[in-house]
């Protein structure tokens, strides 16, 4: 969440050698500065960082330790840049080694990283910020004011001793996948921690056994999207893949609050495309009437604005057909107005209700009165997706909230997704776990 992080001062620790491991998951790519995810800032001029960083190293990873010069720096020559998938980092930093390479070790989903557009690694014996007697440690954000935009999980700090990332990772022997493995038996020392963010009243809570809780600042919430369950969000990689860059809406609160300007309509779309199966998910409207949509759309589409869109114009009240208006006007659209779409893609079905109700008396549960068939061309296989004209739309694809503000009314045969109106029988949330069983 924008403006959040958890905090703790460090007590006097080992800053030579520490390991840190975290399950990363982007929402937004930096522009000019750093996606900051673990700091130990003890000074302006005394700083260690983790962070994906754009200042001209286009959202590669970089851990640097910053004295009034650097230290350390490794900054990977690869970019990560999906906004889908959750990575695996370990750090691991014991600058007792002889030999300076092994000072200072990245590792991404098991993986050494060994390719660096910079490589600066610490002088032997050196003293880092890092478990520094009162150095203030950072979850979240670094230098004040460089959050980070994403989720964040099982984030663990071990405090004197270098750990290998089996400890918190293994492969899958079916899939071939990194898959998070909890970690046990280790030492974590005076300042370790384990976050595991399972305790929504208490996203501080260390489970490491040690009870180095950290402090929550700002807004910040308990995700459903785990390492093991993703789910789906607004991806600004789609932008990029379609050519709509110049006409990109900015991406907020996990990627789920959708902004457009006045210069253009701006397009948005999922990351998870869908080919089969059926799906439901919310959309809440910022505005009376708002210059928006809630829909569906060829993953193929490079068209940009509307185009190739199937589903609602709330502007306009009415039904879009590839992305032209049709049809008689439906009614007007209230600030905060949920709409909620359920779409059947092995009947080629879509249905749309405005606070569950839904438009031109359709019933997805006996498939009565579809608002959308194949017989308007309804895609069989695409992403969601919409517009939004100078204004914001949040989304919600089962995490129980729209932007930083928790559903208030759970709706009923959620599978164990949050949303706020009731899920028709047979349709899902659209996340890994359910498209692996039903899509």
């Amino acid at each position: 969440m924008a403006n959040s992080y958890l905090n703790r001062t460090a007590v006097s620790g080992n800053s030579k050698t520490w390991t840190f491991s975290a399950w990363v998951k982007r929402s937004a790519l930096t522009s000019g500065s750093y996606d900051t995810f673990f700091s130990a800032d003890l000074a302006v001029t005394n700083s260690v960082r983790i962070t994906f960083s754009s200042d001209s190293s286009n959202d590669k990873l970089r851990v640097y330790y910053y004295t009034g010069s650097m230290q350390m720096d490794l900054v990977t020559n690869r970019e990560f840049r999906d906004m889908s998938a959750w990575y695996h980092i370990v750090v691991q930093v014991d600058t007792t080694q002889a030999t300076a390479s092994n000072r200072a070790k990245i590792y991404v989903n098991g993986v050494q990283e060994t390719s660096f557009a910079t490589s600066t690694y610490p002088s032997q014996n050196t003293d880092t910020s890092v478990n520094y007697v009162n150095s203030p440690h950072e979850v979240g954000r670094g230098g004040g004011n460089l959050y980070f935009n994403g989720y964040l999980s099982h984030v663990v700090l071990v405090d004197g001793t270098v750990v290998a990332p089996t400890e918190f990772g293994s492969t899958d022997s079916t899939s071939g996948i990194w898959k998070f493995k909890s970690p046990s038996g280790l030492t974590f020392g005076n300042n370790g921690f384990h976050l595991k963010f399972e305790n929504s009243g208490n996203l501080g809570l260390d489970s490491s056994g040690e009870t180095h809780n950290y402090t929550v600042n700002g807004n910040l919430k308990q995700s459903l999207s785990t390492p093991s369950n993703t789910y789906a969000t607004p991806n600004p990689l789609e932008n990029l893949r379609v050519g709509n860059t110049s006409n990109a809406p900015s991406y907020s609160n996990g990627s789920n609050t959708v902004t457009g300007s006045a210069a253009a309509n701006h397009q948005w779309n999922c990351g998870f495309g869908i080919s089969k199966g059926k799906w439901y998910w919310e959309l809440k409207a910022l505005a009376s009437n708002p210059d928006a949509s809630i829909g569906y759309r060829k993953q193929t589409d490079t068209s940009g604005s509307m185009q190739n869109l199937f589903g609602f114009s709330f502007a306009n009240d009415k039904k879009r057909i590839d992305g032209a208006l049709s049809g008689n006007a439906i009614g007007s659209t209230a600030q905060n107005d949920i709409y909620g779409m359920a779409l059947d893609l092995d009947n080629g079905e879509m249905f749309i209700h405005r606070n569950g109700t839904y438009l031109s008396s359709g019933n997805p549960a006996t498939r009565a009165n579809p608002f959308i068939t194949t017989s308007d061309g309804l895609p069989s296989e695409g992403v969601f997706g919409g517009h939004v004209y100078d204004g914001s739309v949040d989304i919600n694809f089962g995490e129980g909230r729209f932007g930083t503000t928790a559903i208030s009314s759970a709706g009923s045969n959620g599978n164990g997704s949050l949303f706020e109106y009731d899920v028709p029988s047979g349709y899902y949330a659209l996340n890994t776990k359910n498209i692996n069983t039903y899509g």
